[in-house]
């Protein structure tokens, strides 16, 4: 089955192409390998645990004095590109921060109101774990029924390095983010100004 790239919203916006899409990128990733190694997305492999808070320089005093985390310089992303099923691709305002030391981190972040980071609409809000490649990690999940809520890119595109799943039931969203980021964000929590 081929899939047309061109640009169609209503395409990227209907999550059956989106599901069938992966499915089918799936099926050939899993079916050019062992089965040893079909397993994508490992939960040993989560790296923070995300929340939101109404204001998260306040937050990150309390869990410093709660929990004694220290913190990588807070970042704003004033103009973020992301994806949704609802808006397609647009920019938003996110601010974030990460606590410094790991192996697990505290994320917080704030978004705008009404979006999936808005704080008065969320609170415990996701588990972030690294993965090859979004979208092969995806497709499975989205066979069993979750969904996408934001990634970087759109479906077509294989979501960029990240995508925030939905699960059928209820829960925490479940953060996929690419390895190949990696090396940026542990440059940010050893010091840098921001993930870049």
């Amino acid at each position: 089955m081929r899939f047309n790239k061109a640009p169609c919203h209503s395409i990227y916006q209907n999550s059956e192409y989106t599901k069938n899409f992966l499915a089918n990128k799936m099926y050939h990733t899993i079916h050019n390998k062992t089965r040893g190694d079909a397993k994508v997305v490992r939960f040993q492999n989560i790296f923070h645990t995300g929340y939101l808070a109404r204001d998260v320089a306040s937050e990150m005093a309390a869990l410093s004095e709660a929990l004694g985390l220290r913190w990588a310089k807070p970042y704003v992303y004033e103009a973020l590109t992301i994806w949704t099923p609802d808006r397609d691709v647009h920019q938003i305002r996110l601010e974030v921060a990460y606590s410094a030391d790991g192996p697990q981190r505290v994320e917080i972040q704030k978004g705008p109101a009404g979006s999936i980071y808005d704080p008065e609409l969320h609170n415990a809000h996701h588990l972030g774990i690294w993965v090859e490649e979004v979208s092969t990690a995806a497709a499975p999940m989205l066979a069993q029924g979750w969904s996408v809520v934001v990634s970087a890119l759109p479906p077509h595109q294989g979501f960029g390095t990240f995508a925030y799943l939905r699960p059928p039931r209820e829960g925490m969203l479940i953060e996929l983010v690419n390895l190949a980021a990696k090396p940026r964000f542990e440059r940010w929590w050893g010091g840098a100004d921001g993930p870049f």
